[in-house]
């Protein structure tokens, strides 16, 4: 009767355990769950509050004068709503960031994960992440005091006020973003260790066996580059305007 008892009682410890087991599982299955329609909820709900601002904006100015119209000047006298100047400036901006960062972050990623040494990598890698903490608005005052001083030198008809100078300080502080996205983990993790081999053994060198031997890295660090874009995209539409957007 005695071993019974404890018979009962492990039995019974051992069917508690996998309820509370069972429990802490749906538990945290249900935490995360909600996380993620939390994100979703967000998404959807800034969604319908800008078509929603947007409808009282659209009974005033018409679609067509918005898409069309040359002009951004909201705050003037004569008030023009045209979205053309501040999307043009934003792909202009855009279009020299990434021409900027992305040559420069593949090449440093690439540095980082084939060739550099252990020490460098430890220095390199802290200072872009620094580079990547500085606030938005010290670059801008970088990029007007500094580099847009130092390109009227070359181009003394240059305004004060331009997309080359935003463009080139705002590919410098994406380069981080794009070091980390191509990642020493991307191209490390991305290529296969049997390929890496194979290419030492038939006397490969490590520019040989990064540029032909590896090509997935590549393909996976062109997809990231989207990401990138979008960053660009974003902080060049904080950081630029064309002039006609500011109040006299």
């Amino acid at each position: 009767m005695n071993a019974e008892g404890v018979l009962k009682k492990a039995e019974a410890w051992r069917l508690s355990s996998r309820l509370l087991t069972q429990v802490k599982e749906k538990t945290i299955e249900s935490l995360l769950l909600f996380a993620a329609l939390t994100s979703v909820a967000i998404t959807v709900g800034i969604v319908g509050i800008l078509v929603y601002e947007s409808t009282s904006f659209f009974v005033q100015i018409s679609l067509w004068e918005f898409l069309t119209d040359r002009q951004w000047t909201p705050l003037f006298s004569e008030p023009h709503y045209g979205i053309l100047p501040l999307v043009s400036g934003t792909l202009v901006t855009t279009t020299v960031a990434l021409a900027v960062a992305v040559p420069m972050g593949s090449l440093i990623a690439i540095y980082l994960s084939e060739y550099a040494s252990t020490g460098t990598r430890e220095v390199i890698k802290p200072a872009l992440e620094l580079l990547s903490a500085v606030p938005t608005v010290v670059y801008g005052y970088f990029a007007l005091l500094f580099v847009t001083p130092a390109l009227q030198k070359f181009w003394p008809e240059l305004p004060g006020f331009n997309m080359l100078s935003a463009g080139l300080v705002i590919g410098i502080m994406i380069v981080p973003y794009v070091t980390a996205s191509i990642g020493i983990q991307l191209l490390t993790a991305a290529v296969p260790s049997l390929a890496a081999l194979r290419a030492s053994a038939v006397g490969a060198c490590e520019e040989e066996e990064t540029r032909r031997e590896q090509p997935e890295p590549f393909h996976a660090a062109a997809a990231q580059q989207w990401t990138c874009h979008g960053r660009a995209c974003l902080r060049a539409r904080r950081s630029s305007g064309p002039p006609s957007t500011r109040a006299p």
